[in-house]
C-alpha cells in the first residue's frame, strides 16, 4: 500500500480524561457537591500504596520497558487484581490504570520514538507498534484479565492510550511526510487499526 492510499487520523482526537487535584478545602471539610471528587482522590491514594496494586504497577511498568513476566508471576497478579476487585477500591482499578499507569507506560515508548531524527522515526515507529501490538499489549490484557464487564476494555484503552499520548505527541502526520513511498506493514497495520470510526481493538491481528 502506498502512502497516498494509507489511512489518515484527525488532527484531533478526543483526550482521555485524567484526574484534577482535590482543593485544599477537601483535606478538611469536603462539601456535598465535592464528595466524589475527594472520595475518588483518597480511592487513589489508597490504591497507590496497596501492596497488591504495587505489584501489578511493578510488573506493568517493567512489560512497557520490554521485560516479561517471571514464572508463575501472572497468576499472582491476577489473584491481587481479585482481591482488590473484590475491595472497595475495585471499581477504580480501571481509571488508575488509563490516567495514571498507562499514561506513564506510555511515556517511555513515546521518548524511544522521539530520540531518533527524521525520516529514521518511521522505521523506529513500525518497531515500536509491533513490539507493543504483539507482546505488550497481550500482557496488558493477561495481567488485567480479570477486570471485566467495563464500557471499554484493557485492550480498547490502551490502544486509545497509544494513539492519544504516542502518535499525536509524536506528530504522526509530519512523519508520515518524511516516510518512503511504500510505508512499513506495520505502519498501514497501526493506522487502519487506530484510524477513526474504527472499533478498538478490531482489524488486522498481526503484521504482514
Amino acid at each position: 500500500m502506498t502512502r497516498g492510499l494509507a489511512p489518515s487520523l484527525p488532527i484531533e482526537f478526543h483526550k482521555m480524561g485524567s484526574f484534577r487535584r482535590p482543593r485544599p478545602r477537601f483535606m478538611s471539610s469536603p462539601v456535598l457537591s465535592d464528595l466524589p471528587r475527594f472520595l475518588a482522590t483518597r480511592q487513589a491514594l489508597q490504591l497507590s500504596s496497596n501492596s497488591a496494586w504495587n505489584s501489578v504497577q511493578t510488573a506493568v511498568i517493567n512489560v512497557f520497558k520490554g521485560g516479561g513476566l517471571q514464572s508463575n508471576e501472572l497468576y499472582a497478579l491476577n489473584e491481587n487484581i481479585r482481591r482488590l476487585l473484590k475491595s472497595e477500591l475495585g471499581s477504580f482499578i480501571t481509571d488508575y490504570f488509563q490516567n495514571q499507569l498507562l499514561a506513564k507506560g506510555l511515556l517511555f515508548v513515546e521518548e524511544k520514538i522521539k530520540l531518533c531524527e527524521g525520516g529514521n522515526r518511521i522505521e523506529v515507529l513500525a518497531e515500536v507498534w509491533d513490539h507493543f501490538f504483539t507482546e505488550t499489549l497481550p500482557t496488558l490484557q493477561a495481567i488485567f484479565y480479570p477486570v471485566q464487564g467495563q464500557e471499554l476494555t484493557i485492550r480498547q484503552i490502551s490502544l486509545l492510550g497509544f494513539r492519544d499520548l504516542v502518535l499525536l505527541k509524536v506528530k504522526l502526520g509530519d512523519l508520515l511526510l518524511l516516510a518512503p513511498s511504500q510505508l512499513p506493514s506495520s505502519i498501514v497495520q497501526m493506522l487502519l487499526i487506530l484510524q477513526p470510526g474504527a472499533t478498538p481493538g478490531s482489524g488486522p491481528s498481526s503484521p504482514s
